[in-house]
């Protein structure tokens, strides 16, 4: 059995959801963010250092990080969803995997921080929106006919690109990126989305 350590509104949703598209059983242990200061609580330090979600258990091992977790399951038990090695779809893939939480969450996380500053980050919302369009134009353009990313099913790298992509629909650019929307849109009407949303905000849903 897998253990997800799930934080409401997190990145640890697409954790859930693939675990649903894999049909694998699992365990959710939920945590809650501070309704003040919306950072997560100290019981997930308790679990990890960092006190960060998602972090699963698995065969006895605590994984952190999204990109190791979703590259274990899709390795273990969708081989299908990640390219075969040595090709130009693997390497896209590995980009991809490791863009999602390196450039794409950079300028996500400097908005929502400094978003908190008031007057006193005026200076930097330039910079920030600058960048969040250089990266929500460079996903849409990756976005394939198929309106999936790297491969034409779904693959490791849709997994891990939906929540930028979910952060690009709520703050309105769905008009500015039509293909980002479309496939926000196409994983959204996922039967499997719908159930691990249910698992994992059931007080949202």
């Amino acid at each position: 059995m897998i253990t997800v350590h799930h934080l409401n509104r997190s990145r640890s949703q697409r954790i859930l959801w693939l675990l649903e598209e894999l049909d694998q059983p699992y365990d959710v242990i939920r945590y809650q963010r501070d309704a003040k200061t919306n950072l997560a609580p100290p019981e997930l330090k308790l679990v990890h250092p960092l006190g960060k979600s998602p972090m699963i258990e698995i065969d006895g091992q605590l994984v952190v990080e999204s990109a190791a977790i979703v590259d274990l399951l899709c390795t273990r038990f969708a081989p299908e969803m990640i390219p075969e090695r040595d090709t130009p779809a693997f390497l896209r893939h590995t980009e991809l995997m490791h863009f999602a939480e390196g450039s794409a969450m950079t300028p996500i996380l400097l908005n929502l921080y400094v978003s908190r500053l008031g007057d006193a980050a005026a200076p930097l919302h330039p910079r920030i929106s600058s960048e969040l369009d250089n990266h929500y134009s460079y996903m849409n353009s990756l976005v394939r006919p198929s309106g999936h990313f790297v491969q034409d099913t779904l693959s490791a790298a849709d997994i891990m690109l939906s929540f930028p992509a979910e952060v690009a629909m709520r703050q309105g650019r769905g008009a500015d990126y039509p293909a980002l929307k479309g496939f926000v849109e196409m994983i959204h009407n996922r039967p499997a989305y719908q159930r691990a949303l249910e698992k994992g905000e059931p007080q949202d849903a």
